[in-house]
Order: structure tokens, then C-alpha cells, then sequence
């Protein structure tokens, strides 16, 4: 897999994500939960020890294997899945960081359990997520996460893990003496980029491809964002546009994995801002149920661009961090349904209260499902009081 030197250097990308992440400067003592699949248990052993070498507290969790969480949905109460477990409100209270390792053993061992199931525990554990989202409003919390090779998602990559492994390598610029500063000169140009997109002061968008048709409204007070540490690796520069002026039809030409269901060929038919007919190739029921799961799942939470000029990733990675930043010979647009992003809000996110969230058309849901589409596509901005300009084409910002 990683040989030592790679796993030193992941960390410390990881590292620098964190830290770009939040708003706020670290102070000694912050706590930092990290939380791992048992296969990066050796990225997790060197994160801690980076971490507390920082002046930093880490709390460490490993994830349920596959075995118990199949349990768990299979054989839970409704009491069960519905529970708050002591201890989860007071640590998220005061988490300062939040470090993900994604490495897992199986991701379709749910394909037999009731999604309904499923919907049922994202629902009742939204209430943790919203307290994140309230700490990282005010610069009081910041985030990342990273994926490491297995070989079950090399399996279903249709990849050998040498390969597989080897986009990671690519992505994440493990090869380089200082991958650090390879990110910060992404991270730079990738402002260049959202100053541009800002000029133009966007009012709506239309995606054009040989399979969709969709037209979306940036809303007020947006912005763009991305690259912002949260990521690794994150080559997307994306918003959260206003629900209520999504019309059209989404295609995601590229295969999912959620929730232990393989799914494919995804068509979302849009009408007043909610979707109006779902299909989809393989995965139908599934993808309906997903968006029944509340009233927010059937809306628009995110809209996404990748460039290929910043992307290495060119093959399909049955793993959305990495097909959602799909690089390849025409970049990659994304759509998500369900809940929205505060970071595109233009102004104070502290100050951006449920009331004011509804106001201006930021979607809410336990559901955030990205879809991507890889076509060669042309992405045409309608300025507010200009004339289109066409802003994305073959994979590339025209900035």
C-alpha cells in the first residue's frame, strides 16, 4: 500500500487541511476527534502523534466494522436506531477538529437493508451534524478527511489496488518532495478562480451535455467555494444554490456507492425546484427511497465544477471524495440533493440563522448525495442585468 514516507506525508496534508479549514486559529489544547476504518489505523497512529506534538488533544474512534453495522441496521429497535448515546452531544459541544479516515472493508454490505432504515438513523443523528455546522459557522471548528486503498473499493474501481492506490498517490501529490506546497499553490490558484467567478455577479446557470439539460439559481448572497482544506483531495469549486430555481433534467452518467447500494445511471427530473420523476439504470427503488428520506432530499443542496487541469484523478474510484473531483479528458460537474453548505453564504455564516437560510432558499436535509456527471459538457452564466457568458467547456474554467 503507502509506504512509510507516503503515510508521513498524508498526515501532514492532512494537517495542513485541518488548519486551512477552519477560520480560526488552533489553541493549545483544542480537542481534534479522529475518526478511522481499521485499515488506517497506521495514518491514524501518526496523526495522533502529529497532533499532540502540536499542543493539540486528540480523541481517537474507530468505526464499526462491517459486520456490526449491518447488525445494527438489520436487528436494531426503532428505539435503537433512534438513540442518543450518551456523551455524543457534550464532545461535539466542544470539538475544535474533526480528522476522517476513510478506508472501508465492505461498502455493500447494507445492499439487503431497508433504506428506509438507513434514512431513519441519518435523521435522528442530524442533530450532531447541525452542531458542527454551528461551531464551524462561528471559526470555532474545523474539518477534513481523506480515503486510503482498500481492496474492497479497488475490487469495485474494477482497478488493481497497485493502480488504485496509485491514483491516490497521483491525487494527493504523495510523490512529491513537499506535497503541502502543492496544495497551497492549488489553493491559491483556486482563488483566482472564485474572484473571477465573483465579478460576474452569476444569477443563474445553465448545464448543457448530451444527456442533461439543467438550469440553476445561484440565489443571493452565494459564493463559491472549494479547495478550502476540507477535502483531500478536493479539486471542486462549488456553491450551494437557491432550491427554489432548480428546472430541468440532471443526468450522472458515473456510478454510486451509498449506503451499501451500487447505483447507476441516475435521471432527476426538476420542476419548481424539487424532483418530479426519479430513475435511474440500476439502483431505481434505492435512489427513490433516498429521496423520500424528508422533505429537504428531493431539493438541490449543491452545485460543482472540477477543472482537469487541477484534477490527476482519470479513473473511476467506487469512492465519492475521489469521483466527485474526477479530472479525466472532460472534468466534472456535480449536483447534490439534499442538504446545503453555510460556507456559500456571502456574509457572516455566525449570523445565518435557520429563518435566514429558508429565506434565501438553502436547502436542509439528513440526506447530502452527490451525483457526477463526466460528459463533455458548456457550462453558460447568466449575469444579473448581462448576457450569457459561458464560463466552464471541455473540462476547463474559461477564466
Amino acid at each position: 500500500m503507502f509506504t512509510a514516507k507516503q503515510i508521513d506525508r498524508y498526515a501532514d496534508i492532512l494537517i495542513w487541511g485541518l488548519t486551512t479549514a477552519r477560520k480560526k486559529k488552533f489553541k493549545k489544547n483544542d480537542l481534534v476527534l479522529i475518526r478511522f476504518h481499521h485499515p488506517a489505523l497506521l495514518l491514524a497512529e501518526v496523526l495522533y502523534d502529529k497532533l499532540l506534538r502540536m499542543g493539540l488533544t486528540p480523541v481517537h474512534r474507530m468505526e464499526t466494522t462491517p459486520a456490526m453495522e449491518h447488525s445494527y441496521y438489520q436487528n436494531a429497535t426503532p428505539a435503537q436506531l433512534t438513540v442518543r448515546f450518551p456523551g455524543d452531544k457534550e464532545l461535539f459541544e466542544n470539538l475544535n477538529g474533526y480528522i476522517f479516515l476513510h478506508a472501508p472493508e465492505s461498502i455493500t454490505h447494507l445492499r439487503d437493508i431497508d433504506p428506509a432504515r438507513i434514512g431513519k438513523v441519518a435523521v435522528a443523528r442530524k442533530y450532531l451534524r447541525d452542531i458542527l455546522d454551528a461551531r464551524e459557522e462561528k471559526g470555532l471548528f474545523g474539518w477534513t478527511l481523506c480515503s486510503l486503498p482498500t481492496e474492497e473499493q479497488a475490487r469495485h474501481a474494477r482497478l488493481p489496488l497497485k493502480d488504485y492506490t496509485r491514483q491516490i498517490v497521483s491525487a494527493c501529490f504523495l510523490n512529491k518532495k513537499s506535497p503541502v506546497a502543492q496544495w497551497q499553490q492549488i489553493y491559491r490558484d483556486a482563488i483566482a478562480i472564485k474572484k473571477w467567478l465573483k465579478s460576474l455577479r452569476i444569477q443563474s446557470l445553465r448545464v448543457e451535455s448530451a444527456s442533461m439539460d439543467l438550469e440553476v439559481s445561484l440565489g443571493e448572497k452565494r459564493k463559491w467555494v472549494g479547495l478550502s482544506g476540507h477535502n483531500l483531495p478536493s479539486f471542486e469549486l462549488f456553491t450551494s444554490p437557491d432550491w427554489r430555481g432548480t428546472q430541468g433534467v440532471y443526468f450522472a452518467d458515473q456510478p454510486s456507492f451509498r449506503s451499501g447500494n451500487y447505483v447507476e445511471g441516475v435521471r432527476l427530473e426538476f420542476k419548481n425546484g424539487s424532483v418530479v420523476k426519479a430513475t435511474a439504470q440500476t439502483g431505481e427503488a434505492f435512489v427513490k427511497k433516498q429521496l423520500a428520506m424528508d422533505p429537504g432530499a428531493r431539493r438541490l443542496g449543491e452545485f460543482s465544477l472540477t477543472d482537469k487541469r487541477f484534477s490527476k484523478i482519470n479513473a473511476f474510484m467506487a469512492n465519492t471524495l475521489y469521483d466527485e473531483n474526477y479530472g479525466g479528458r472532460f472534468g466534472n460537474c456535480h449536483v447534490a440533493v439534499g442538504s446545503s453548505y453555510s460556507d456559500a453564504f456571502d456574509g457572516d455564516p455566525a449570523k445565518l440563522t435557520p429563518e435566514i437560510k429558508k429565506s434565501l432558499g438553502f436547502n436542509s436535509s439528513a440526506l447530502h448525495w452527490d451525483l457526477v456527471n463526466t460528459e463533455k459538457k458548456r457550462v453558460t452564466a447568466t449575469a444579473t442585468g448581462g448576457k450569457p457568458v459561458v464560463i466552464y467547456e471541455n473540462g476547463k474554467f474559461l477564466y
